[in-house]
């Protein structure tokens, strides 16, 4: 498979790996406190890291004939599950910064304009999408492998409600143990405030690389 679209550091000599945070615990406060962003990387990424390595382990078990294969529905749905968390915190820690700037830049902002009518009305439209998803899940900005224009869709947990090819470049985690313990029950003003704390060098290199992408 072609590697440009590899933009994640969690996979390391056949094992998926928690990748370190590109910044102090203390760097992205107010916006995430350093307790909660030590618990959500320490101790929620890297229950789905394990997760997901303890599912990868069953399916070669369930190969191998140790396991009957009665069980593959229920580790591929563990795996499904786990993966997608890992994957999506990985682009999460390196889509946030604390010196944000506060729009994007060339050939990104360019088709934001074009597909929203300006920055403003994306981000009126991701932190709508963003806080409504029901219960827990994920605020995405992405794109369609077959249209190849930006598109913002909504996740339900790590893996449900995705466009199969779906390429993300930006997301935002809306389960509770992202933000409850400095924001309480806000979630708006929490998707609000992540706005300002977005990495757009890593956004664009991101929208850079899907673009380069031979879909076919």
């Amino acid at each position: 498979m072609n590697d440009s679209l590899n933009f994640l550091c969690g996979y390391d000599d056949g094992r998926y790996v928690l990748p370190p945070l590109p910044y102090s615990e203390s760097a992205l406060e107010p916006l995430i406190s350093a307790e909660t962003l030590y618990l959500h990387h320490d101790k929620h990424h890297a229950a789905y890291v394990a997760g997901a390595n303890a599912a990868l382990d069953s399916l070669t078990l369930i190969n191998d004939g140790v396991i009957s294969t009665a069980q593959a529905p229920a580790v591929s749905q563990s795996l499904a599950f786990n993966l997608g968390g890992h994957i999506l915190h990985t682009l999460y820690w390196e889509n946030l910064t604390s010196e944000a700037r506060e729009t994007p830049h060339g050939e990104l902002a360019v088709e934001i304009n074009a597909m929203f009518g300006s920055f403003s009305g994306f981000r009126n439209i991701f932190e709508s999408v963003t806080a409504a998803v029901q219960g827990s899940g994920w605020g995405v900005l992405g794109v369609d492998s077959l249209s190849r224009r930006l598109m913002v869709t909504g996740i339900c947990r790590h893996q449900d409600v995705l466009v199969p090819g779906f390429c993300p470049l930006l997301v935002c985690d809306v389960w509770e143990h992202a933000y409850y313990l400095t924001w309480g029950s806000d979630r708006k003003g929490y998707v609000s405030a992540f706005m300002k704390h977005i990495n757009w060098n890593v956004v664009e290199e991101r929208y850079r690389k899907a673009m380069s992408y031979d879909w076919r």
